[in-house]
């Protein structure tokens, strides 16, 4: 008899002033191109996408998680302007740096050679493009070409220092956050 299983992901939140103006520009989407499934989830920069695990899993899961995150150092993170996945995507272009690229590997490498998750869907070795998703999924084609068309060139800036993960639990019809783990060392 298997275990049940639950679905978590992993993912970078902006401070909430932050979210609160990324959830405007959801809703506009919602709005105006009816487009409502980026609501499901906060505002969030994906590190690791969705995984199943079992509930005697959890414990090991955040207990890895946490040494993950202490060894981590607070680092920067800028939004700037739109970007689109065709024909059903639009976000919020997040600047990969090299912080964030050696973040989102290393995390990579923890989960699945250390916690033996293993990779969480065919998508995991697609190359890593950190995004901050505004609209997709139930945006059709030709709403994603008007909303595309409207937000394409709109000048967008944030910047915020990341200091913690957050862990994600689905719960059957959105998700919610489980756990943060703060980083551990301060610059």
């Amino acid at each position: 008899m298997s275990l049940p299983q639950q679905l978590f992901f992993i993912a970078l939140l902006p401070p909430q002033t932050i979210q609160l103006e990324v959830n405007q520009i959801k809703q506009l989407f919602a709005d105006r191109y009816n487009s409502r499934a980026a609501f499901k989830s906060p505002p969030h920069i994906t590190l690791y996408p969705p995984f199943a695990c079992s509930s005697v899993e959890i414990a090991r899961l955040e207990s890895g998680l946490a040494e993950f995150a202490i060894a981590q150092v607070p680092f920067g993170v800028t939004l700037e302007g739109f970007g689109a996945f065709a024909p059903h995507v639009i976000y919020l272009h997040v600047v990969k740096t090299h912080e964030l690229a050696a973040l989102q590997q290393a995390l990579k490498e923890c989960l699945e050679t250390t916690l033996s998750l293993g990779s969480p869907s065919r998508d995991s070795d697609r190359s890593y493009i950190p995004h901050l998703t505004v609209a997709f999924r139930d945006l059709s084609p030709p709403n994603f070409k008007l909303g595309w068309a409207e937000v394409q060139s709109r000048s967008l800036h944030y910047e915020f220092m990341v200091t913690h993960l957050t862990l994600l639990r689905h719960n059957g019809q959105s998700w919610d956050i489980q756990i943060e783990f703060p980083f551990g060392i301060v610059r």
